[in-house]
């Protein structure tokens, strides 16, 4: 890609991603077998449920029959342990708390990230998390499963289309409306085959539980919000201050910017390709203050040379994150905690769909990297950071 074309890298929500934006600037290669095994493993399941799905499916709320009153007892189904798609259904408990603020709210999880995420929200009763290896904790998982085959909902949700074992827990559970967009294979009678959902993944649960509702509703959607405490920030505040050598006490006059340098699988860049890319943005913006954020098996990718902040606890990071001025990451988890923290988040996608996945809402944006060098992702940085 020529220099003059690097700032139609920048993609936005209404701007989908071009064709040529689909392949990888670092192979890092997924077994095929991997991969076999997983469309096996569907297959599979799909064989031995198929007629369960099947009653579920035609069981499901239509689009203008969802009451808006006498809802009470809500479960939001979202079995999977990764932390983005646990900070993409907030948009969505955002909303079942605005339609119905009397409710009080169940979360089905994997993992124990949307534990750390949503605890504390007033509403929330209970967040059911499932364990990562459920053959590792068969007993506890199945306890787990009867639990919430013993309690009673006015209404369940299936947070994710496409989603196995967030259909098999809706089938599961008693509920007296069930909501899920159909499988698409499963014929063009119900009236969701011909509602428009949206593409940004984060939306998709909002557009569902909006288009089963009963009522009118008029605002936009709700954003990616994690709720940081002001205790949460000021307490941040005073810890970032300190990593920069500063006084927490004092405005600074330079911005900030922190780069998460690691992704999982494919959308990793190699530690080279960012050592490359923090080279070319500081000879563009020598004004910028890096921090480097450490992920979990605590070694840096940006080679040392940058102050650096560490922790394992979510909600901590979050609120680091949302005392600096811009943050930049690979298509991660903690890509999407940036933007629940309220701080401008750029987005690096080289195989994943920005328009699907990338950060959404005023401030964000994405960039697709693919047909672009390090140096060049780090022009279109720059020209993002100088964005008022």
């Amino acid at each position: 890609m020529q220099s003059h074309d690097v700032g139609d890298a920048l993609i936005n929500h209404t701007a989908p991603l071009a064709p040529t934006d689909v392949p990888a600037p670092v192979p890092v290669q997924v077994s095929p077998r991997r991969w076999d095994l997983d469309e096996l493993r569907r297959q599979f399941i799909a064989r031995c449920f198929g007629r369960l799905f099947g009653m579920v499916n035609r069981g499901l709320c239509e689009p203008g029959q969802l009451p808006a009153r006498g809802i009470h007892r809500v479960l939001i189904c979202r079995p999977n342990h990764r932390l983005g798609n646990a900070i993409l259904i907030s948009p969505l408990l955002a909303e079942v708390e605005a339609l119905y603020p009397g409710a009080e709210i169940d979360l089905v999880t994997g993992g124990k990230a949307a534990q750390n995420m949503f605890a504390n929200r007033f509403q929330i009763r209970h967040v059911f998390s499932l364990p990562q290896k459920i053959a590792r904790h068969l007993f506890s998982t199945i306890g787990m499963l009867r639990q919430l085959r013993r309690n009673s909902y006015d209404l369940a949700i299936d947070a994710c289309d496409g989603s196995q074992s967030g259909r098999l827990l809706l089938a599961l559970v008693k509920a007296r409306f069930k909501l899920g967009l159909p499988d698409a294979r499963g014929g063009s009678e119900s009236a969701w085959h011909h509602l428009p959902c949206p593409e940004y993944f984060g939306h998709r649960g909002v557009f569902l539980l909006r288009a089963a509702y009963a009522g009118k509703v008029d605002r936009a959607y709700p954003p990616l919000n994690i709720r940081l405490s002001e205790q949460e920030k000021q307490q941040a505040r005073q810890a970032l201050a300190a990593v920069l050598g500063q006084s927490g006490q004092r405005p600074r006059t330079q911005p900030v910017v922190g780069i998460f340098a690691n992704a999982t699988g494919a959308k990793r860049y190699s530690a080279d390709w960012w050592l490359h890319f923090v080279n070319a943005l500081q000879a563009l913006r020598p004004d910028v203050l890096i921090v480097d954020l450490v992920a979990e098996h605590g070694q840096t990718q940006l080679g040392g040379n940058f102050p650096s902040y560490y922790t394992r606890d979510l909600r901590r990071l979050a609120s680091v994150i949302s005392n600096m001025d811009a943050f930049i990451s690979a298509d991660c988890g903690v890509m999407h905690l940036a933007v629940a923290s309220g701080t401008p988040t750029l987005g690096l996608f080289s195989v994943t769909c920005a328009v699907k996945y990338g950060p959404c809402g005023q401030g964000h944006t994405a960039i697709g990297t693919s047909a672009l060098s390090a140096a060049e992702v780090a022009s279109a940085a720059s020209d993002w950071l100088s964005i008022p």
